[in-house]
């Protein structure tokens, strides 16, 4: 099952690389300094300790960035990592149900995963990190890695998902890409699909802490616009050309919906789980 898992994330971050993600780093575009290759190398270092048979959650995290800053040198992959490493020590359990299963892993974490986790977010430093009155990843921690994210809850969507069972992927994200799937055939209208179905609903974490609420719902209300225009379109491909100006746009403000490329990523993964959970577990 170790090896359907890393395969399962590897993937994963491919599905989310090849869509024309406006604002974040795709095979049509670079950004922010980054390129595909980065995150390509990337997902391949972090795939081995994020899939390490029998790890703790927090030890995944740790070894996953560890493994990523070597490969690499930069934080590619920080919120795709904090995502995937309940999904993918779930999936291990071969429970059918995976968010049962995600559950179950969320309410046996303990301080030290969270120790682990607070170390990984140190390292990989990502821009917008501050000081927090209570749990600060700079100071040990003093409760569990799901206590420590409930905290977090509220202006971290990342965080949000240990304090709700991973609502958003599990009720927002798999059943747009359901949607999409079966409307199109190919994984990157899905993929583009998941990404603008939570660009248009939640203001981005990492849009929020880097530039305020305000910036946070003008990217909303454009996503909004195309999100409908993608699902108005026969072809998902007679759309790129103008969510590709977006792009430029965005990009050329240093606005990257980084948040919601990570959920995009998660929601891929566990989809591509629970289609193996299907098959293994029957």
């Amino acid at each position: 099952m170790t090896g359907i898992i890393a395969d399962a994330f590897i993937l994963a971050c491919r599905d989310e690389l090849e869509s024309p993600k406006p604002g974040n780093v795709h095979v049509y575009a670079a950004g922010h300094g980054m390129t595909v290759a980065q995150f390509e190398t990337s997902a391949a270092a972090a795939a081995v300790p994020l899939c390490e048979p029998g790890a703790r959650v927090g030890a995944r995290i740790r070894g996953a960035i560890e493994a990523t800053v070597r490969a690499v040198g930069t934080n590619t992959n920080l919120g795709i990592v904090l995502l995937c490493a309940p999904l993918a020590a779930a999936a291990e359990r071969k429970v059918p149900d995976l968010r049962e299963s995600v559950i179950q892993v969320l309410d046996g974490l303990d301080v030290a995963d969270a120790a682990d986790a607070f170390a990984a977010i140190v390292q990989a430093s990502p821009a917008g990190l501050g000081r927090a009155g209570r749990h600060d990843v700079f100071a040990p921690p003093q409760v569990t890695l799901k206590e420590a994210m409930a905290e977090a809850a509220g202006r971290d969507r990342v965080a949000r998902q240990y304090a709700t069972g991973f609502a958003d992927v599990f009720e927002v994200g798999m059943p747009l890409h359901a949607a999409a799937s079966a409307r199109w055939v190919d994984s990157k209208s899905a993929t583009l699909a998941v990404y603008l179905g939570f660009l248009s609903r939640f203001p981005d974490s990492h849009i929020l802490r880097k530039y305020g609420a305000a910036c946070a719902a003008e990217v909303c209300r454009s996503a909004l616009k195309f999100d409908a225009l993608l699902q108005e379109a026969p072809d998902p491909a007679a759309v790129v050309g103008e969510l590709l100006a977006w792009d430029a746009d965005l990009k050329a403000r240093r606005i990257n919906p980084g948040t919601t490329a990570d959920l995009t990523v998660a929601t891929s993964f566990a989809v591509r789980l629970q289609s193996c959970l299907a098959v293994c577990v029957h």
